[in-house]
This record gives structure tokens, sequence and C-alpha cells, in this order.
């Protein structure tokens, strides 16, 4: 991807604020409508949210930590895409049949539980991140680099690191209401 920074961060924004909304839609439903399984092997709603609030405990302050630092204070007009930063956008974006990508057992919430504040969470990380959009209009998206979960030996540019986790979380904001749908199904037959 190639293009124009200001558009993406904008882009990125929208889908941070349409995440925020769809959370906070879910507000008035029973827990066992939350913590509902599609199947065993299924996260509920609530695993989902665990799940998206595990990542973002690393990458809100790595990318925090990054736009501070950053050496590259004049921001360009431009973004472009690493390879694998576009490899790993492109693979997190929500599609019509999820593809299945196994997740580390560190950030898997069906093996130790969902805390209650889990979407309280949530929203907080996602209004965090719309204060770090806003910080990155201030910094080079392409020169900026960000350490990223699954290996310390690998870097993204800034603007794919907020695509991988924007996407990541669309990705499972689709998957938990999927849950909820099917929660609903169940409760009412």
């Amino acid at each position: 991807m190639k293009g124009n920074a200001e558009l993406l961060i904008n882009d990125l924004i929208d889908r941070t604020e349409q995440i925020i909304e769809r959370v906070q839609a879910w507000e008035n439903y029973p827990d066992a409508v939350l913590n509902g399984q599609p199947s065993e092997e299924a996260w509920s709603a609530l695993e989902c949210l665990e799940h998206l609030n595990r990542y973002g405990d690393f990458y809100i302050p790595e990318i925090s930590e990054r736009i501070h630092n950053s050496r590259n204070e004049r921001r360009s007009t431009t973004f472009k895409s690493s390879m694998l930063g576009e490899y790993f956008a492109k693979s997190m974006l929500p599609k019509e049949k999820l593809n299945k990508i196994n997740t580390f057992k560190s950030m898997n919430p069906s093996l130790s539980g969902v805390r209650p504040e889990v979407r309280n969470e949530l929203l907080d990380q996602q209004r965090k991140m719309l204060k770090l959009l806003d910080r990155a209009k201030e910094v080079d998206l392409s020169r900026t680099k960000t350490n990223i979960s699954i290996s310390k030996w690998i870097k993204l540019r800034l603007g794919d690191t907020f695509r991988v986790v924007i996407y990541h979380n669309e990705r499972h904001i689709v998957q938990a209401e999927k849950a909820i749908a099917q929660a609903k199904e169940q409760r009412a037959a």
C-alpha cells in the first residue's frame, strides 16, 4: 500500500470509532448472551474482547513509546507499506468467511477466563488508540518502527502496525457479533 498518510490515519480513526460504537451497542445484552459460545472451540463475544485487550496491552504502550521517541519528527505526507506489513495487514482484514488463525497461548482467553471489566477495558483501549492515531499525524508513519508481539526480531512501520492492530480488532468484533447472534438464537429457541 502506498498512499496519503492523512487519509490512512483518517480511515483508521473511522474504523476505531466504529469499533467503539459497535461494542457500546452491546451494553444491555445479558451476560448469557455475551458469554455464549457458538461451539465448544469457538470464543464468546467477551472472549473475543479479552483477546483484543491482551494485544492492546502490548501495542498501546509500544506505539505510544515509539511515537514519543520518534527521531523522525517531521511527518511525511505519504505512507508506503513494507511487504511484510502489507501481508500482515491484509491477513487481518475481516472477510465474509473468516480464515482461522491460531493464537498464542498467552493471547488465548479461553485458557484462562474473561475478567468482568473486559468490555470497559476494550472501550478504554480504543479511546487510547484514537489519541495515538491523532499523535501519529505528527510523525513519519514509514520511518517510525514498532516491535510486534510475536517476535522481538521483527519491526513494522508505524502505519503498518496501526493497520494490523485495527484490522485485527475489526476481525474479532465481527467474530464477537456472530457469537452474540448465535447466543441470541439459542436463547430464543
